[in-house]
């Protein structure tokens, strides 16, 4: 039997540029070994990602009139490079009507909104040319909700592209919550499926355990309910971020102090303990099996942590930074190109 692929993103924001810059280079060196035209998402078998890995997520998934990825992984990063300044953008109107972020939302959606309509149209979850799970939050029902493509075909369960895009990136006080709707017209109050799976690949390895994919990817050679050691499991990161936060500076700290910091604490604090978590469960395997987890974290290099920082001296140092990491780690890279062949 061939291992079920599986792709997760985390969360981050512009940061999304690092693990697009990555995956370009994937898909690129997957195209010259075999000799194809083939776009990242035709290699992988399921994809999860958060907040603007859920973007991501999205961009590969969609499909082109004969079944197969409309979208390269240049494309997907392109989003970034020429639309990120505008869609971080603040008019001086906007910075002094919302308390520059303390009273409102730092952002109006509006530029985010008119990009991704552009990019997905009216394409809809059940389009999706392979099984996903892209993570958000319900606040009114206070629920984790995962948007799943293979069950889709229930229009409860069904919604635009767009929608769900914007649904896993309504970072609390940067954007207001989404207000969507699936396709049989039940409303939903979204944000960012970062307040509690920023590195989504565990919600990827249990969403992946109960599902048949070979009757999903119509392939007998693809296991039903997967276990890990039926799992090539790739993580990526959109970066290290360990800004050092000291006592002397926290130990009267109030609301608003706590605000920025505890939002960065609870997004690399979950990256961390899912990779934990991951490790310790392929550890239990047989020695040919444990190395099929992989967890890329690249460096931030030069450019800066916010998620909103995009400026384009910090868009460039984040393009940097994802191909710093390929070139220092290229024999990896090369490793995992290899074994998504193998499990074709």
């Amino acid at each position: 039997m061939k291992k079920i692929r599986i792709l997760s993103l985390d969360g981050g924001g512009i940061r999304g540029i690092i693990p697009g810059v990555i995956l370009s280079y994937l898909e690129k060196q997957l195209q010259l070994k075999e000799n194809s035209h083939r776009k990242i998402g035709d290699y992988f078998d399921f994809i999860a990602g958060t907040s603007t890995g859920g973007i991501l997520a999205c961009a590969y998934l969609m499909g082109n009139e004969d079944g197969m990825a409309k979208y390269s992984a240049g494309d997907a990063v392109d989003l970034y490079l020429k639309e990120g300044s505008g869609i971080f953008y603040r008019s001086l109107k906007q910075k002094v009507s919302s308390g520059f972020g303390l009273l409102d939302e730092k952002y109006s959606a509006k530029a985010l909104e008119q990009d991704l309509l552009s990019f997905f149209g009216d394409a809809v979850l059940d389009s999706f040319i392979k099984p996903c799970l892209i993570t958000s939050y319900e606040i009114t029902a206070r629920n984790a909700h995962f948007f799943n493509s293979a069950e889709a075909q229930d229009p409860l369960y069904n919604f635009k592209v767009r929608d769900i895009a914007r649904a896993t990136s309504a970072a609390p006080t940067y954007f207001e919550p989404a207000l969507i709707y699936s396709q049989a017209g039940q409303s939903f109050s979204m944000i960012d499926g970062g307040v509690f799976a920023n590195n989504p690949a565990l919600c990827a390895y249990a969403e992946a355990r109960k599902m048949k994919f070979s009757e999903l990817l119509r392939n007998r050679e693809k296991p039903d309910l997967p276990t890990a050691k039926d799992m090539l499991l790739i993580s990526i990161g959109t970066g290290t971020v360990k800004e050092a936060y000291h006592y002397k500076d926290f130990k009267n700290a109030g609301q608003l102090k706590w605000l920025q910091p505890i939002i960065d604490i609870l997004m690399s604090g979950n990256a961390e303990t899912v990779d934990y978590q991951l490790n310790q469960i392929y550890k239990t395997l047989e020695p040919k099996d444990q190395t099929d987890y992989y967890r890329l974290e690249p460096s931030l290099r030069e450019a800066l942590p916010k998620m909103d920082l995009a400026s384009l001296q910090n868009i460039d140092n984040l393009k940097q930074a994802g191909l710093w990491f390929i070139d220092k780690n290229k024999a990896v890279l090369d490793e995992i190109v290899q074994k998504i062949l193998e499990n074709e």
